[in-house]
């Protein structure tokens, strides 16, 4: 796969519709992660997102090199579940667990990624101890570009799970994804991208 292939592809995959749901067959891909589980408003959440930024930093950098102008920053992401669905749907914070990721390009091995970590253990400390790089296949899934705060992301995750997967006949098939597009710390939460992705069968 080329540097076009790469930056083509993402492309593809992080620009949904935001009037219906909308299906993509999503390649296995790569990512550095970190595992967690509570509310995401918590001080685990926000240190895990500091780690993953700072370890990819070298990454990111060698990528601008081989890309140039056509190296689009990759957005954070995050897998969410809980042992009870509806916790879930309703957004009962505190009952979930979560995958915070950033994709990787194709080209990261395991000595690139390990220049990721020495870096951000020189910064930031010992190590969570969940970081790695990570293969994630998702193959065919569901999703939607939202636009607008986080709280409403429950409705479209609602209008998901309870009316178009079962009107479908579709089942869910792996982990709730969200990939946010904006840096919430700059962006009103009325101008948000979030896309919600589901794989399914």
């Amino acid at each position: 796969m080329t540097t076009t292939d790469f930056r083509d592809r993402l492309y593809d995959l992080y620009r949904p519709p935001s009037d219906h749901f909308s299906f993509v067959d999503v390649p296995d891909m790569q990512f550095a992660v970190i595992d967690g589980n509570g509310n995401p408003e918590g001080a685990s959440f926000a240190q895990a997102i500091k780690w993953l930024f700072t370890v990819i930093y070298p990454i990111k950098r060698d990528a601008k090199k081989r890309m140039g102008k056509r190296f689009a920053e990759p957005p954070l992401e995050c897998l969410w579940w809980a042992d009870d669905m509806n916790d879930l749907i309703t957004g009962n914070r505190d009952k979930l667990k979560w995958r915070l990721m950033i994709v990787l390009p194709h080209w990261t091995d395991d000595a690139l990624f390990a220049q990721g970590v020495e870096t951000a253990v020189g910064r930031l400390g010992e190590k969570p101890t969940t970081l790695r790089r990570e293969i994630m296949t998702e193959g065919r899934s569901v999703q939607i570009l939202h636009k607008g705060p986080y709280e409403d992301l429950r409705n479209i995750s609602a209008k998901l799970y309870q009316e178009f997967l079962p009107e479908n006949g579709l089942k869910p098939n792996g982990h709730h994804h969200e990939i946010y597009l904006d840096d919430a710390t700059r962006t009103a939460p009325e101008k948000r991208k979030t896309i919600i992705r589901q794989p399914v069968i």
